[in-house]
């Protein structure tokens, strides 16, 4: 395992950018990403000769997933649902594992850069300001910011919520903390200073952002995809990273741990989606139809958008023109040939009412 931890890191500089030319990029893309999927594929294997074949888990967009204690025990954090849950198949001492697991999540930071998903190690750093904090209240009803804290809250979920359930071969020791309801909005709220500096650089709504951040990470800043993109934009490397930076007369691509960093990440998605509104989709007159068209291509790409109204670029834009907003979205949402394109707009449309009033 710690060989393939070592592969993980190393693995998306193995291909060298040493030109400019977008297959040149398209070509490392496919080799870092089949690196990628390989390499999570040993990775999900191994865990599944640990836990057993129906208890594989692994991180992505909205789900933080840490193994520990020889890979025995794990947290995750359910972004989305709003829940923690700590689970061991330790067979010697499963309190104490599920006890140190508790308190490194419960207090472990925003930034990703100190932990390592992919490894074992409790290398989780204590920081002044958890990611969780507030957002999970102790059996007292308080916010959990120290260590006497968190243990207390350790000891009082393994002696009062513990659950064991059977899976296979193992017995599985768990206990589940629901994170207070306003999680979401708690965690929006903490890049909205990033998020208003990015939208006064780059000129793109704050409620956008906000919708595309919720829609793509649930506002986790540790989020991975299978796909190998990262962070809370979920920014892929050779796409819209090596754009970004050919727009600022950067050389090359971001790097994991800058794009893993919050403020390079929100300011790199929003450039992106600046990049959909003036350059890529530019010459769609209607703002609210260059809106539908930016949100599917920040998903599946500008040229496929195009492409569900004419093969011809000059043509599609003139097809788009002469439609009604209402006609683009509808087009959009039933007629692209991605199906989780055509619900990726229906998502971050509604979710970006819910923003507008941030602006």
């Amino acid at each position: 395992m710690k060989k393939i931890l070592a592969l993980l890191v190393i693995a998306p500089m193995l291909i060298s950018c040493s030109g400019s030319k977008k297959n040149q990029f398209d070509e490392a893309f496919v080799k870092d990403t089949n690196g990628f999927d390989i390499l999570m594929g040993q990775f999900a294997h191994n865990i599944e000769n640990i836990w057993g074949m129906n208890e594989v888990l692994i991180a992505g967009p909205k789900d933080y997933v840490k193994y520990s204690d020889q890979y025995y025990t794990r947290s995750h954090i359910n972004f989305d649902a709003g829940t923690i849950t700590i689970e061991t198949i330790s067979g010697t001492d499963p309190a104490a594992s599920l006890r140190q697991a508790i308190v490194s999540t419960l207090l472990v930071g925003d930034d990703p850069g100190n932990v390592d998903l992919y490894s074992d190690a409790n290398d989780i750093q204590i920081s002044r300001e958890p990611m969780l904090y507030g957002q999970v209240l102790d059996n007292t009803g308080q916010p959990i910011r120290w260590v006497g804290r968190a243990n207390s809250f350790a000891d009082y979920l393994v002696q009062n919520k513990l659950m064991r359930r059977q899976s296979g071969m193992h017995i599985i020791y768990s206990v589940t903390i629901q994170m207070v309801p306003n999680h979401l909005n708690q965690r929006a709220h903490k890049y909205l200073p990033m998020i208003r500096e990015a939208s006064a650089k780059y000129g793109v709504d704050q409620s956008l952002i906000l919708a595309i951040m919720q829609t793509e990470s649930a506002f986790n800043p540790y989020a991975v995809s299978n796909a190998d993109a990262l962070g809370l934009m979920q920014v892929v490397q050779h796409s819209a990273g090596v754009d970004v930076f050919k727009s600022e007369g950067k050389w090359g691509k971001p790097s994991r741990s800058y794009l893993f960093d919050p403020q390079n990440n929100i300011n790199t998605g929003t450039a992106y989606l600046a990049m959909l509104q003036t350059t890529y989709l530019g010459n769609i007159s209607n703002p609210t139809s260059r809106r539908y068209a930016v949100i599917t291509a920040y998903n599946g790409g500008a040229g496929s958008v195009l492409r569900v109204f004419s093969q011809n670029k000059t043509q599609a834009f003139n097809i788009i023109n002469n439609m009604a907003p209402g006609d683009v979205y509808t087009t959009l949402t039933t007629k692209h040939p991605s199906a989780e394109s055509r619900r990726y707009l229906y998502k971050v449309n509604n979710t970006q009412r819910s923003y507008r009033r941030v602006d």
